[in-house]
């Protein structure tokens, strides 16, 4: 997974050089062309590849900071800010709420079947908060720990009700968003 990060990013910064040459640094250009053309390819089937450990993470939010200080405006700020001017969320939270959102789908929608096998909900009389909790399994090797079924149990068990019980995804996409901006 380090060698596709590396991959990734490499890809990523090419094109965020080419942006650079051919775009003033006008904030609207920048960040179109960033959302639209560079952060596709950071996401592109991130949940199969998803970075495993802490440096390849950061070598993807180096793209991202990097685009950020493209922006004259921001030159100056720090990451965290900038993000914050820009109405961005880092590429941590984007891969977390992507993770959510397949899960709600896959547990709202015809997956139920299939859903019970992949993710296991605990059963309902046995909770508190939300009532679409998944059970937590443990496992001896410890790879595991980045299987896209145990790496969002935790986050998608700690979702407040009004983001999890909604029949339709729409409501829970920016009560979703609200909730990821006071995270992390």
């Amino acid at each position: 997974m380090s060698q596709q990060c590396a991959l990734v990013a490499k890809k990523a910064n090419g094109i965020l050089g080419c942006i650079k040459k051919s775009v003033a640094s006008s904030s609207g250009e920048v960040l179109f062309l960033y959302s639209a053309v560079v952060r596709s390819h950071l996401e592109y089937r991130v949940q199969f590849w998803t970075p495993q450990f802490k440096k390849d993470e950061d070598l993807l939010e180096t793209v991202q900071q990097r685009a950020a200080k493209m922006i004259r405006e921001l030159q100056h700020h720090s990451y965290e800010e900038s993000l914050r001017e820009l109405d961005l969320f880092s590429l941590k939270k984007r891969r977390l709420r992507v993770d959510l959102i397949n899960a709600y789908k896959y547990l709202k929608s015809g997956f139920q079947e299939d859903g019970a096998r992949l993710l296991s909900v605990v059963p309902r009389d046995r909770i508190r908060g939300n009532r679409h909790k998944l059970k937590h399994r443990k496992f001896h090797l410890n790879m595991r720990k980045n299987f896209f079924t145990l790496r969002l149990t935790e986050h998608c068990n700690r979702l407040p009700r009004e983001v999890v019980e909604f029949p339709s995804l729409e409501i829970p996409k920016t009560r979703l968003d609200e909730v990821l901006c006071s995270l992390l």
